[in-house]
């Protein structure tokens, strides 16, 4: 393995030393504008469309970007490190090349499996004494055909989990300690460390449990599996399971915690894919309706199971997929029905929005980038399925405080409503705020109007457009320009005929793409 990240660290190196300077940008002349067709060196020539140019990524060195993005015919997206014949050429072309120099060509991220295709983790939290180990050992026991391996989290300097749950497994499962200390604060080290022991041997397992101690959070847990690009490549999120004790959730719920410190109990419950009402045997039965509404309150959209000792079918609980978003549109609108939540004075809150027609994809990018950065803190969890317009697929996302991921996913059916529908978790939110700033997304005429508005330059202004061959001269002849060519909910700021009689489109308003004639 440590040959492998060797490798692949000298490769990126390499790439990295053919990209250009952010610096050169205003005088580099680039061979391709935006929409040129063209084919791309990735170990075999493969056809494509430029979308950007002087690309840059998070991943890049400072300064260093790269001269094109590329959406290949095959949807994926991916950058030339250098403008020469053997990373990207012109298409259509006769013959294909040899493959030399194969690998001086890097897609933006690598090209990510299907869930299906990897281990699945899920992992169960609750607050001290609810009961997460004894329902680890639950699942252990019961007769469900899974070999599992089990991460065991315990916060202190000596493991008493491991033991117990040691004893439930079978040859062919494995535990894992991690007794540094909480999951959610280690989260960058043994937790990640824990993962890493397995991304190897994955096809000896069917399912990871991940029990994490009653005091984590969360948050950090869930972006593991987000952030780091070893993990996300080989596992993927199937659920998170909240265990409650039926007599002291609510206590813990309304505890009232010092000036910045978190209520673990509240950030369970509200990142919850399936809560377990545990130990109902200890509440009168009467009570128990009062205690789920004040968690449906928290997470409207967590399947509640009552129990006692853990005791659920392992079926509702293991290779669910709750954690895809997909998902989503399967559910009944009034899922996401949280219609008098504020009647409690709670710091943890659930809205929801279900809104019918269609949204701008550059304006819904922008709203949630700014909410994030100003809100992320306070944002447990967002979800959502948006109809974006000029796409035929419906966008997914979700965001754990400020890390947001979101992808085009299936079509809309034939006769299948467009709406969208989001929810989000987290303290001390302003649903006022919240709905107007997503209001102000929907894809109107009003809207689009405003837009216009704000363009720089007007029908008929005698422009210059940074194209491959350098800066050229032309006139605006279209606003909020699109194409078949372009990525799904795309839209152009300018088309502009040049004054050669060509018709191109600028990407963006920015002066380094379109200035005043």
């Amino acid at each position: 393995a440590g040959t492998d990240d060797e490798s692949k660290a000298k490769s990126r190196q390499k790439l990295h030393a053919a990209m250009l300077q952010l610096d050169q940008v205003e005088t580099y002349q680039l061979r391709f504008k935006v929409g040129d067709r063209v084919e791309c060196n990735c170990g075999r020539w493969t056809a494509g469309t430029v979308v950007k140019l002087f690309y840059t990524q998070s991943t890049f060195p400072a300064n260093q970007c790269a001269p094109y993005q590329i959406r290949l015919d095959d949807g994926r997206l991916i950058f030339a490190p250098a403008d020469e014949d053997r990373v990207i050429r012109a298409a259509p072309v006769s013959a294909l090349a040899d493959g030399s120099g194969a690998g001086a060509f890097e897609e933006e991220e690598e090209y990510e499996k299907a869930d299906s295709e990897k281990l699945a983790v899920t992992v169960v939290t609750g607050f001290l004494g609810s009961g997460k180990t004894t329902l680890v050992n639950y699942i252990l026991r019961e007769q469900h055909g899974k070999r599992i391996c089990v991460i065991e989290n315990e916060f202190g300097a000596v493991n008493i989990d491991e033991a117990l749950v040691k004893e439930n497994l079978s040859s062919a499962e494995e535990v894992i300690s991690m007794d540094n200390g909480c999951a959610c604060c280690t989260v960058r080290g043994d937790l990640v460390r824990a993962l890493t022991q397995l991304k190897d041997r994955k096809d000896s397992f069917d399912l990871v449990l991940l029990e994490t101690t009653g005091l984590a959070d969360p948050a950090p847990v869930a972006q593991t599996f987000f952030v780091d690009d070893d993990i996300q490549a080989k596992f993927s999120l199937d659920a998170i399971i909240t265990v409650c004790d039926s007599k002291h959730i609510l206590a813990r719920i309304d505890d009232e915690k010092p000036e910045g410190v978190e209520n673990e109990a509240a950030e369970q419950v509200a990142f919850a894919d399936r809560i377990l009402l545990n130990k109902t045997d200890l509440v009168p039965e009467a009570e128990l309706p009062a205690i789920e509404e004040r968690l449906r309150k928290l997470n409207p959209s967590a399947t509640i199971f009552r129990c006692e000792k853990g005791q659920v079918d392992p079926k509702d609980l293991i290779g669910i997929s709750s954690f895809d978003l997909r998902k989503t549109l399967d559910m009944d609108p009034e899922f996401l029905n949280t219609e008098g939540e504020h009647e409690h004075d709670n710091s943890v809150s659930s809205i929801s929005i279900i809104q019918p027609g269609n949204v701008d994809l550059e304006l819904v990018q922008k709203w949630v980038g700014q909410l994030l950065q100003e809100k992320g803190a306070q944002i447990y969890r967002m979800k959502g399925v948006l109809s974006i317009s000029n796409a035929d697929e419906k966008f997914v996302y979700q965001a754990v405080h400020m890390l947001f991921r979101g992808n085009f996913d299936d079509k809309w059916e034939a006769g299948e409503p467009r709406e969208s529908k989001l929810v989000f978790i987290g303290k001390n939110l302003d649903e006022k705020e919240l709905r107007d700033g997503f209001n102000a997304c929907i894809d109107t005429p009003e809207v689009l109007e405003k837009r216009i508005k704000t363009l720089r330059f007007a029908m008929g202004t005698k422009v210059e457009c940074k194209t491959g061959g350098g800066w050229v001269k032309g006139e605006v002849v279209a606003h909020m320009y699109r194409d078949e060519f372009m990525p799904p909910g795309m839209v152009a700021p300018y088309q502009v005929k040049l004054d050669s009689g060509e018709l191109i489109w600028a990407p963006e308003d920015v002066n380094n793409l379109i200035r005043k004639g």
